[in-house]
């Protein structure tokens, strides 16, 4: 184990997480008078609204997902450290990482806690086995390798049925990021890999969004809800509202209707895009400061988003739960700068009865359904077509990180939407089956502890476990 404790005098301040809040509050803190240290479980700030496009091969990795060191390279009092934080530890001021073997234990002055949320199955985890969420990077890679190898698979097969199954592509949720998926997959078939097949037409393939809401984006409604409806049909997706899955395996998935009835779809490729539940690392939070937290997993913070009882611990992004506020990237940019703001108050010699809340402005939401047409809502402002589509290029190209990412995209963006080609369409084996060794390779690690501490009941395997549940 090894210990990070500055010697200096300065404030020490720890941001938990690269993303949205955990980056932009780690920047603004690049003039104060403090060292930052910055955990993240990964090496790089993942810009996760456009993880779709790299699922559907129109983005590479990097286009969305620079180096967080790369990015902070030239702020001198920014530290990085790659680790899983598995303990905050209020009262000692210090957070605990992981990373393989090594555990080191950082101190900190003022905690910034922006460790983001996960897909939530709704206590059906197992689905995730067969319905991979959208999430990260390993995950629109594993579905960009069961998108393009379920075509592929439906190439070499006679059996019609077979073909009907491999071809039949299933979005759970239809929130943005559900919508925007389904919408590419269908562009895909009937427009990039257009005869790019001798034995099947890519066309025929179905793309089925469900969800157990009774519109598509819910949380715009009205007008812009019609017209997301509208467009993903014109594309030939299925929308199938007010159904609830029930049950996924590997050769399809059970979905129970508003009646009560239960049917079966048969598909090979499903994605998983309902539902997210907040970090652990909030439950320990809400333990230890006696805050409560919803069924999400958020912690109910004060109005400076500070940790009840804990005025130098800032919770922010996915984790907090705050006047309702969305779990929206501009959320966490501005949570993350508001943080770093009071920490530099403090720094200062601020009281703490001085702190004005968190105000959150509003810059409008959007979902782009296909090439050419979005839908976008600033305000009571609701806009549709080629303009929202326009306005979605513009404030996502806004927020990449770093020139490089940004050309990058615009080029990858021309291909793809002014011709039938996309720059990322290659797949490996290992894309698709990773996620599953390493889940073997997690049961063998546990069995072996469990061998060694006397504990038969631990050794069951995954596949075992799922094989007695059933």
């Amino acid at each position: 184990m090894s210990v990070q404790s500055e010697q200096s005098r300065r404030h020490r301040v720890v941001v938990i997480g690269s993303g949205f809040g955990g980056l932009f509050g780690t920047q603004a803190l690049k003039r104060a008078d403090v060292d930052v240290t910055l955990i993240a479980r990964t090496t790089h700030h993942l810009f996760q609204p456009l993880l779709y496009q790299v699922a559907t091969g129109i983005l590479s990795i990097g286009d969305i997902a620079p180096a967080t060191r790369l990015i902070l390279r030239k702020q001198r009092n920014a530290d990085v450290l790659l680790g899983d934080v598995i303990d905050i530890d209020l009262e000692a001021q210090t957070v605990t990482s992981r990373l393989l073997d090594r555990t080191t234990v950082t101190e900190f002055d003022s905690l910034i806690v922006a460790a983001g949320s996960g897909q939530s199955y709704f206590g059906n985890d197992q689905f995730a086995r067969y319905a991979p969420g959208m999430k990260t990077i390993d995950d629109a890679l594993e579905l960009r390798g069961r998108i393009l190898g379920a075509f592929e698979e439906a190439e070499l097969s006679d059996d019609h049925e077979e073909r009907a199954r491999l071809l039949t592509f299933v979005v759970v949720g239809a929130g943005p990021t559900g919508v925007e998926l389904a919408g590419q997959i269908a562009e895909l078939a009937n427009r990039t890999l257009k005869d790019a097949f001798r034995k099947i037409d890519p066309s025929e393939a179905r793309v089925i969004l469900l969800d157990g809401a009774p519109t598509v984006l819910p949380v715009y409604g009205g007008k812009l809800s019609a017209n997301a409806t509208s467009r993903l049909e014109k594309l030939g997706v299925e929308i199938q509202p007010n159904a609830m899955v029930v049950d996924v395996d590997a050769e399809g998935l059970v979905v129970k209707d508003k009646d009560g009835t239960e049917r079966r779809v048969d598909s090979q490729c499903k994605v998983w895009s309902a539902g997210v539940q907040a970090s652990p690392l909030g439950k320990q939070l809400a333990e230890q400061s006696g805050a409560e937290i919803d069924r999400a997993g958020r912690v109910h913070v004060n109005p400076d988003l500070s940790l009840p009882g804990h005025p130098n611990v800032y919770v922010i992004g996915d984790m907090m739960a705050l006047d309702k506020l969305p779990g929206l990237a501009q959320v966490a940019m501005q949570g993350g700068k508001y943080a770093a703001k009071q920490i530099k108050a403090t720094v200062a010699g601020q009281p703490v009865e001085s702190r004005q809340p968190f105000k959150y402005f509003d810059k409008g939401s959007m979902a782009t359904i296909s090439r050419f047409s979005a839908v976008a809502q600033v305000g009571k402002l609701e806009i549709t077509g080629f303009v929202g589509w326009l306005m979605w290029l513009v404030v996502h190209l806004m927020y990449l990180v770093g020139f490089h990412s940004k050309f990058s995209t615009v080029l990858s963006w021309t291909v793809a939407f002014f011709s039938r080609g996309r720059g990322e369409m290659a797949v490996t084996e290992q894309q698709v089956f990773a996620r599953n060794a390493i889940e073997h390779l997690h049961d063998y690690e546990r069995a072996r502890a469990a061998e060694q501490l006397g504990d038969p009941t631990a050794v069951e395997t995954g596949e075992e476990r799922e094989r007695a549940a059933g």
